[in-house]
């Protein structure tokens, strides 16, 4: 399924939340800033629900279930508001309703614990699970939560879940390695037989059916995200065989995109051509390796040598064009300069989608904004200058 018109927008997943929509569930009374903050962005993005929300977070403290619920909801309806509001033309709530993109699909599957927390980056956290029998779905990961955000939402909407590979490589084995035994002549070779075993299963009876309920519930934008995807340069080949029975006989029925950040890209090479017909788009990272000059030269846009191993295939381009670990608000010059360049590169600006690197939750909604506005304002300068509408 292909899209012709040029440089569509889209944020990658994920935005920071609201203290309002944090503290109920880590039982934190809501302050009068709380209060405050949901008021000033319900007055800027135009929320006519807000005086109910507002009426809600009074409570304080002790919120029922329904009322917890009724949070998530309102924190959906801000975050969509929002990348509306900035322009945005596929939109998702920046996972409000989620807790982060492992833990929340890996505890609605069978066949894994959670042992604890572990470190990603900077002071964020998320909990490690364990792999304790053959995976399979114990609850619906996402179809009911893109139903709610179809509801929602006045612009198409793009449901970004969690890829087989990812969860596999952040996730312990002691299911499919327990009867190996150290030591033994073929153990590296069983070791690895062990480890596709894994990845198979999650792709087949955990992605796979996620990806058919969204389909058939009318989403028409998925996005699988795989940023360990080059974690195991030698492992490349069973991540694209991954992809390839997470989505199975759906190639061709939606539209499929894949979101690889911060990699050494040039592991994924010749493989990913292997995926040509099963997806559309291939989001990768640019704007955090590039220059912060403006111009279109090479020497200015180095951050996008990528893009020279992407011309030759029939991927959309999904180019980020915004830094997602600094407050700088890149000026939406920059933003047409990194446009036109990969417009130059590729030779065809219907294969180019644009978005951040990666999704911004690690930024504040102020500064989230700010950059998204100012991408959709370099989109249109990038549109003016190549006198395209």
């Amino acid at each position: 399924m292909k899209i012709q018109k040029p440089f569509i927008t889209h944020e990658v997943g994920s935005m920071a939340k609201p203290g309002w929509r944090v503290k109920p569930f880590r039982k934190l009374a809501i302050t009068d800033d709380d209060i405050q903050k949901a008021r000033d962005w319900g007055r800027r993005l135009d929320i006519e629900e807000t005086p109910e929300l507002v009426e809600l977070l009074s409570k304080r403290k002790g919120f029922t279930k329904e009322e917890k619920a009724r949070i998530k909801w309102f924190s959906s309806l801000y975050g969509i508001r929002l990348q509306e509001k900035a322009g945005i033309d596929l939109v998702w709530d920046g996972e409000q309703q989620r807790v982060e993109m492992y833990e929340h699909p890996v505890k609605r599957m069978s066949g894994f614990q959670f042992r604890g927390h572990v470190r990603s980056f900077d002071n964020k956290y998320y909990r490690k699970a364990s792999c304790v029998g053959k995976p399979g779905l114990a609850e619906d990961l996402h179809t009911q939560e893109y139903r709610q955000m179809a509801e929602i939402a006045r612009n198409d909407v793009k449901v970004p879940i969690t890829g087989a590979y990812t969860i596999v490589d952040w996730s312990f084995d002691e299911n499919y390695v327990k009867d190996l035994t150290p030591g033994a002549a073929d153990i590296h070779e069983r070791r690895k037989k062990a480890r596709s075993q894994f990845l198979t299963d999650v792709s087949r009876e955990t992605i796979y059916p996620t990806l058919k309920s969204l389909h058939e519930a009318g989403a028409h934008y998925l996005q699988i995200d795989e940023p360990a995807a080059t974690t195991k340069r030698d492992e490349i080949p069973e991540f694209i065989t991954s992809v390839k029975e997470s989505i199975g006989d759906l190639a061709g029925k939606t539209f499929f995109t894949i979101h690889i950040c911060f990699s050494n890209y040039k592991l994924l090479f010749p493989h990913l051509k292997e995926l040509e017909g099963i997806l559309d788009e291939v989001h990768l990272e640019y704007a955090n390796r590039d220059s912060q000059e403006s111009g279109t030269t090479p020497d200015k846009r180095f951050g996008y040598e990528i893009l020279h191993d992407l011309k030759d295939t029939s991927f959309i381009v999904g180019l980020g064009v915004l830094h997602i670990h600094t407050d700088f608000i890149e000026p939406p010059e920059l933003i047409r300069d990194r446009i036109l360049y990969a417009a130059d590169v590729i030779g065809d600006p219907g294969r180019i989608m644009v978005s951040p690197d990666c999704g911004l939750r690690t930024r504040t909604w102020g500064v989230t904004y700010d950059k998204l506005c100012n991408m959709v304002e370099g989109v249109n300068l990038a549109k003016r200058e190549l006198g395209i509408g």
